[in-house]
């Protein structure tokens, strides 16, 4: 696959992924765990996955400075210039907006994919032609692209995009693109099940496909506070003084996603419709969707679990430790350090809480 000078990746990776708790914690997120046992972590994955479409030096990583060690060790070959450390979490519009000035600094006409460091690709060459088709129509069209999945199920973790079906296609290279209706935040059950009913509902992948001109356009017009803070830095983006500039520029800049700042309100919106088999490794539950099952519909880490009369549990246990399971279904069962989590999968969505819960009456070591 051609790779053009003016594609560049953005990867956010700054995240402490906490409905993963207890194996994803602040201080080793899940974006650095090997969690699918395949001998590379998940950032690695992704870093590699992008170079196929992207020359090594177009692509830059997101990341909490308290990070960027392990960036470095992970993916020794990124430049240091090429890791951008936020001193605080301020969501993925100021993330951007800092990714989208030091890319200025380089090279104007950029096309530029954004992708969060922890997803699941089951096939790629699928994936990067889709992600080259948005950026052939992002070069071509001032648009804001999202890659929106087609969902094989009512999920309730996901948010939903809808769109526009016309009789002509917006885009005639790429059938798939759709103009974007409107944006939903995760539903509940009912919901999602009408949505997917619907035929015309996708899951928002949170990856993002434009050119650079278009986004800080539409920065501009939607989140002018944020460019603003950002564009006072022009001429230190690259340089020492990048540093100083950033920790105060983030002591001021709100927190706000991308989604609700600009793709909600904007009106160039589109998605690309794609089904390459995508999770976005979110929780303990999509993680049990894409391992190994043994006949009872388990799937286990860890050497010396023993388990009777159990069916359809996540269990992952430390190898030193012996654990025997009896008469458990559909539960989460997780031995991490110095904290242990049994939860009913079907409750997955409330290990958020328990985590703020744990780090108010526990303290900070156990999250």
């Amino acid at each position: 696959m051609a790779k053009s000078k003016h594609n560049f990746c953005v990867i956010m990776a700054g995240g402490i992924g906490a409905r993963f708790w207890p194996m994803s914690r602040t201080s080793h997120p899940k974006q650095f765990i090997d969690i699918l046992g395949t001998g590379e972590t998940l950032i690695q994955q992704t870093y590699n996955r992008f170079t196929k479409i992207c020359p090594r030096e177009n692509i830059y990583i997101v990341t909490n400075e308290i990070y960027v060690e392990m960036v470095k060790q992970q993916i020794p070959e990124v430049q240091p210039a090429q890791i951008l450390a936020e001193p605080s979490r301020r969501n993925t519009a100021p993330c951007i907006a800092y990714a989208n000035y030091c890319i200025l600094a380089r090279d104007p006409e950029a096309r530029i994919v954004v992708a969060p460091s922890d997803h699941i690709i089951l096939n790629e060459s699928l994936f990067l032609k889709n992600i080259q088709s948005a950026l052939d129509a992002a070069g071509e069209n001032d648009w804001l692209l999202t890659l929106g999945i087609r969902p094989s199920r009512p999920d309730t973790g996901y948010g939903y995009i809808q769109y526009l079906e016309e009789k002509v296609p917006v885009y005639p290279k790429e059938q798939h693109i759709k103009k974007v209706k409107t944006f939903t935040e995760k539903p509940n059950r009912e919901l999602a099940v009408t949505f997917l009913q619907c035929g015309d509902f996708l899951w928002n992948s949170g990856i993002f496909i434009w050119s650079l001109k278009s986004i800080m356009n539409a920065f501009r017009e939607h989140l002018e506070e944020i460019d603003s803070l950002f564009k006072q830095g022009i001429g230190k983006y690259g340089t020492p003084e990048e540093k100083a500039f950033i920790t105060e520029t983030y002591t001021i800049c709100k927190s706000i996603s991308i989604d609700y700042g600009i793709m909600e309100n904007a009106s160039n919106v589109y998605v690309l419709a794609a089904d390459f088999g995508w999770s976005d490794l979110g929780t303990w539950g999509s993680l049990y969707e894409n391992r190994a099952k043994d006949n009872q519909g388990n799937t286990v880490i860890g050497k010396n679990v023993m388990i009777y009369e159990s069916n359809n549990c996540i269990v992952n246990m430390p190898n030193d430790k012996v654990v025997v399971l009896e008469g458990l279904n559909d539960y989460i069962v997780v031995d991490s350090d110095n904290v242990l989590l049994v939860c009913r999968k079907a409750d997955e969505q409330q290990i958020r809480q328990y985590v703020n819960d744990v780090m108010l009456e526990k303290g900070e070591k156990f999250v």
